[in-house]
């Protein structure tokens, strides 16, 4: 017998095909949105590597996890991208050890997810057989790696050896190194309570000096800071000092912390939700730093709820949707990649599981795998009339066609007149509902060529038009 979530997901497609197709009725009747394209205007590139994933480096206490013989790992990352990027790092990093060959007789647990409070565990070590476990894994999937080192609590000597070890292991598969996790948040905390941005950036540049000398040629990325974009802006003045910076990161949360009443998914589909830790002003001030810098800013970590995320919104069909628009808004800003932040069972983690029970894939990475496809296309202008911030629009030229990307965040569906007559292959990502854990789905679909089109509720489309 069919099973309750198969079926619905079988009639959503079902809903998704025809409506496309057809007039759709009540509310989306009276909502019609119209499309203009300027494919004159071109804007940024999505780079290979968009795609990532971020992990906390007490995750590599068990060097058996990040490892070659993890073949059902190395599949879902394979999965996601040929060429994504792992982050190591996190608020466990701050208090991992380096052991160097003095790996633990036994790993003290499976798995490390994401923090769910403010309690960080503590005697956490990363050993040099990890590192060599890491290799193997980043050769197996193809990706690359941007390394976190301990700001909190390491010296400079201990970091730079830690480095060196680093650098030599993962070779060509390290794309750079960090130096400390979320440094605004060390005051009261790390460091003393009159401790701030210049303070930050003199002590970063004494370890990244220290780095630099014991492993020559490594590149470094910063200052991935949480939210407190002082810090963001004093690096970006600063950047030009040291010519082996190749990148800015910092954090994205869409809302938080979990607890949070206004951590709803309402204010998960909203432009800007109540409590994210990046308002509109902020991307500003972003853009501002790059513009300085002259570097591209990449979201090092981020998700769709800090503190471990929100059961029942970041573990569901919501978190696909949200996803992907949020991929395709970051990239068209210019920025050169997302690592979206997991591990264990985290309620916002794109995949999940042990080694020993095996893994499984959340809704959030479907989401990833829609945005995934738009690798290498690049930005055109697009015009929406009237613009709802419930329906993102996207326009890209990829390998010489035009793609048309709608997401609709909404409950209710948006009928959209496109610039062209698109092709009748169309890519759709559904599910039963934005509150549906399980029946999310990514597939291409033969549909009725139609400028009028109709994406359903908690759906995104990419159309691509004909003989554009």
């Amino acid at each position: 017998m069919m099973d309750s979530s198969r079926r619905q997901m079988l009639q959503g497609l079902a809903t998704v095909c025809s409506a496309v197709a057809l007039p759709a009725r009540g509310w989306a009747q009276d909502s019609g949105i119209a499309l203009t394209l300027d494919a004159a205007r071109r804007g940024a590139t999505i780079p290979a590597d968009f795609v990532g994933l971020s992990y906390e480096r007490a995750q590599l206490a068990n060097p058996a996890y990040f490892s070659a013989e993890n073949s059902a790992l190395v599949a879902l990352f394979k999965g996601l991208s040929p060429v994504g990027n792992l982050r190591i790092g996190g608020s466990s990093g701050e208090h991992t050890a380096y052991v160097g060959e003095q790996a633990p007789a036994r790993p003290p647990f499976e798995i490390f997810g994401p923090e769910h409070n403010k309690t960080v565990k503590e005697g956490l070590v990363c050993s040099t057989p990890a590192l060599r476990s890491l290799r193997t894994f980043l050769d197996a999937t193809g990706w690359s790696c941007i390394y976190g080192l301990n700001l909190a609590h390491a010296t400079r000597e201990q970091a730079a050896a830690e480095a060196a070890d680093v650098h030599r292991i993962l070779g060509p598969r390290l794309l750079a190194f960090q130096i400390g996790n979320e440094p605004d948040v060390f005051r009261n905390r790390y460091r003393p309570a009159e401790w701030g941005p210049e303070d930050f950036m003199r002590e970063w540049a004494a370890f990244h000096d220290a780095i630099a000398a014991a492993a020559p040629g490594a590149k470094f990325g910063g200052p991935d800071i949480s939210n407190k974009l002082d810090y963001l802006t004093v690096f970006a003045r600063e950047a030009h000092r040291f010519p082996d910076v190749i990148m800015l990161t910092g954090h994205y949360y869409a809302m938080g912390p979990a607890g949070s009443p206004d951590a709803t998914m309402a204010q998960l589909m909203e432009p800007e939700p109540k409590t994210t830790t990046l308002k509109n002003a902020g991307v500003e001030t972003v853009q501002a730093a790059v513009k300085q810098s002259g570097l591209p800013f990449r979201m090092a970590e981020g998700n769709s709820c800090w503190d471990g995320g929100k059961p029942g919104i970041s573990d569901t069909h919501a978190s696909a949707i949200w996803g992907a628009d949020a991929m395709l808004k970051f990239a068209e800003r210019g920025w050169i990649g997302i690592n979206w932040h997991g591990g264990g069972y985290g309620h916002y983690s794109a995949i999940v599981g042990t080694p020993s029970a095996g893994f499984s894939r959340r809704p959030l990475y479907d989401g990833t795998r829609f945005g995934q496809m738009l690798v290498g296309a690049t930005f055109l202008a697009l015009d929406a009339r009237p613009a709802s911030p419930s329906l993102g629009c996207y326009a890209l030229s990829q390998a010489g066609k035009t793609k048309i990307v709608l997401v609709n965040k909404h409950s209710a569906p948006f009928t959209v007149t496109l610039p062209a007559m698109p092709e009748a292959a169309v890519v759709v990502l559904t599910g039963p509902s934005l509150a549906a854990r399980d029946g999310t789905t990514l597939k291409t679909v033969t549909m009725r060529r139609a400028r009028q089109v109709t994406v359903p509720a908690a759906t995104a489309m990419l159309f691509t038009l004909a003989g554009r």
